[in-house]
């Protein structure tokens, strides 16, 4: 199995953090762009870094932003 590249996963899961922080700080304006950037980036990083391998249900967890970001820190966490 090709090991996980925990660095550029890390940089990633930054990446996705500000746009979900982005996010909240927009209240009522016009937020499709970001939550279609946010929803793209989560399918990309489960892609590129093959996550299924590390987490079975993380697929599921691409609908709660929040918790995708919990699941992908404990990734992190355990292959550091």
């Amino acid at each position: 199995m090709e090991k996980l590249n925990v660095e550029r996963l890390k940089n990633s899961l930054d990446y996705l953090q500000s746009k979900q922080r982005e996010l909240k700080r927009q209240n009522e304006e016009d937020t499709r762009t970001l939550e279609s950037l946010i929803k793209y980036l989560k399918k990309d990083m489960i892609d590129q870094y093959k996550l299924t391998k590390y987490d079975l249900y993380i697929k599921q967890d691409v609908k709660d932003t929040e918790t995708f970001i919990n699941s992908v820190q404990k990734i992190i966490e355990d292959n550091h």
